[in-house]
């Protein structure tokens, strides 16, 4: 029997990497459906518990002429599901995509959706194009929880400047969806992209408002709106052609709308709405609530509000262009505070050894809250997953916006000051078998030069380091059998003779090691496009059991070594506890071993 050891971080279990039992881990999921094609698996709640979740598919690709909208269901909060049942045929010809679920008080599930109504396949000038977001918004509707589905119904979506100024001059009307519709009191939302240009370009943010649809059960008497008012959507003349996939959550603020979207500048946008989506603050790029950028690629950043009021943010922290570099996947927690949102240092939720862009990117997920537990779904184009993940996971984001302590738990070696020129023993090796470990540190440099801080070797002289280049900037490495990981910091990030925080997590179960300075992750600084660095398998085996501090021009005022798998908002939580001033080491655990 294979033997494995169980980390409890915050709540959190965790396996030895040896186990490969990571709930993080995008196999480690329970499937919902795979087939040629199976994309947006959203799920909504009836009130006995079911979840019916809808989702598009096909045989083929993303795009074929033979693309539809089904629903299956859960009786069992995701462990099972039933034969999907077609929401619109397969065999009818006509394109349908994109379907959102709603779910109203008296337990009748609609779904949203583009329909290619009047089979149009070619653009003005004869040329062939994609069916899947253009034609008509539709809806149909089940009483029986997904089992069977109403006849089609359409929505009117009155034309503006957006649509009279398409390839087909607003004779067709291009436009879809994502996420799903969201509601507060008897208020109903949906967002979705109109755009102004095939393929994909020129888009702008849209919504219907229904402020009846979750009590009437006559669908001729329910109210629609399209917001916002006017001619034109939500967008701004600075980001771009490339504004889509608009999803929105109600505020706590009284007639408050938070948006979120794609662009295709290396970071998502987001816009405010103080009067139930009427009217919209010109929409700017997210940053973190300490005002650095927030990275996404051309990939859906999907907002969440929880029950708690609190927000939940996925995305993919890197700088990418394009629709590329989706794995793994990031979460960032928000608060809302004055009528704005703000948001944490971000954590991974999912992630994958598949890098490829055909099967290694996943995308378009949804969020299910139950009786104080969460589950993410997710897709990665073939295989809709869904994967549970611990409230205490969601709730360590949130945590840095509380009063901050120092993280005791997994402390191996805690030391004051750093001295140069010293060979120190560790009594507890720094290994991968807890599931990675970290550094924790604060520095002071005085002189950018080439040179190395420290490094930690094990029997056979391999291990870690930490080196200063010239240009200012730090660089981690783990050696192992031939093989090095590099990872870089961002650029203009450390000042001389200022003290600067530095976290260093390895996660041995992604494989991916990360940099925080000062509380803030390192992105890729504009320049590269990650942030974070990959490993392999060859890195597994490293064995710290040695710690060498050099000489440099400076000091490493601080030094915490943790030797299990540690979080982004442990090691943001320590320096919050730390960055008015820089004090003594301590914990609320056992004594540290040692002190210099």
């Amino acid at each position: 029997m294979k033997s494995f050891t169980i980390l409890i971080v915050l709540g959190i279990p965790f396996l030895s990497p040896a186990q490969s039992n990571d709930w993080r881990l995008i196999s480690n999921g329970q499937k919902i459906y795979e087939h040629g094609y199976c994309d947006q698996p959203y799920i909504v709640t009836t009130n006995d518990g079911t979840w019916v979740c809808t989702f598009t598919t096909s045989p083929g690709r993303e795009g074929d002429d033979v693309q539809y909208i089904v629903s299956t269901r859960s009786s069992d909060q995701g462990k099972s599901w039933s034969v999907p049942v077609e929401i619109e045929a397969a065999s009818s010809g006509v394109e349908s995509s994109w379907a959102m679920p709603l779910v109203t008080k008296f337990d009748r599930i609609y779904a949203f959706y583009t329909f290619n109504g009047d089979s149009i396949r070619n653009l003005p000038d004869g040329s062939s194009m994609r069916a899947d977001t253009h034609g008509w918004y539709c809806y149909r509707y089940s009483d029986d929880k997904g089992r069977t589905w109403s006849k089609r119904y359409r929505l009117h979506m009155r034309k503006t400047a957006v649509d009279r100024e398409n390839d087909f001059s607003g004779k067709v009307q291009m436009f879809w969806g994502i996420g799903e519709p969201v509601s507060k009191g008897n208020d109903v939302w949906f967002s979705f992209t109109k755009l102004g240009k095939y393929f994909l370009e020129e888009g702008e943010g849209w919504l219907y408002h229904s402020d009846n649809i979750l009590t009437e059960k006559n669908v001729s008497k329910i109210n629609w709106q399209l917001l916002p008012d006017g001619d034109f959507g939500i967008r701004s003349p600075n980001l771009g052609s490339v504004q889509e996939e608009f999803n929105i959550q109600p505020m706590n603020i009284e007639n408050g709308l938070y948006c979120v979207y794609r662009t295709t500048l290396g970071q998502p946008a987001h816009a405010y709405s103080y009067d139930n989506g009427k009217t919209w603050s010109e929409p700017a790029l997210i940053s973190y609530s300490n005002g650095m950028p927030l990275r996404n690629p051309r990939a859906c950043p999907r907002l969440w509000k929880c029950k708690n009021g609190k927000y939940l943010l996925w995305y993919h922290n890197n700088g990418g262009k394009g629709f590329e570099h989706r794995n793994p996947a990031w979460v960032s927690g928000g608060i809302e505070k004055n009528g704005k949102i703000y948001w944490s240092q971000p954590e991974i939720v999912i992630h994958g050894s598949d890098r490829s862009y055909e099967t290694g990117r996943f995308s378009y997920p949804d969020l299910v809250e139950e009786d104080g537990r969460y589950w993410v779904s997710t897709t990665q184009k073939t295989t809709a997953t869904i994967h549970e993940v611990p409230a205490s996971f969601f709730e360590m984001l949130w945590s840095q916006f509380d009063e901050p302590n120092i993280v005791s738990n997994g402390l191996i070696r805690c030391f004051d000051r750093l001295p140069s020129n010293r060979n120190i023993k560790l009594r507890e090796p720094l290994t991968m078998d807890n599931g990675g470990f970290a550094l924790d540190l604060w520095i002071k440099i005085d002189e950018f030069e080439e040179v190395t801080i420290f490094e930690g070797t094990d029997a056979k002289k391999k291990g870690i380091e930490l080196a200063l280049s010239n240009n200012g900037t730090l660089e981690f490495m783990l050696t192992n059998e031939g093989e090095t990981m590099r990872l870089t910091s961002d650029i203009n990030r450390l000042k001389k003779g200022k003290s600067h925080h530095v976290a260093i997590i390895i996660d041995a179960n992604a494989k991916i090691c990360y940099m925080l300075i000062d509380g803030s992750i390192c992105d890729g600084g504009g320049k590269e496009v990650f942030g974070f660095s990959w490993f392999n398998e060859a890195l597994m085996g490293i064995k710290i059991q040695n710690l060498s501090a050099k000489n440099f021009n400076g000091e490493v005022d601080k030094l915490r070594l943790y030797g299990q798998q540690m979080f982004a908002s442990q090691l943001v939580n320590n320096y919050n506890t730390e960055k008015l001033e820089i004090t003594r080491c301590s914990t609320k655990a056992k004594k540290p071993r040692d002190a210099f």
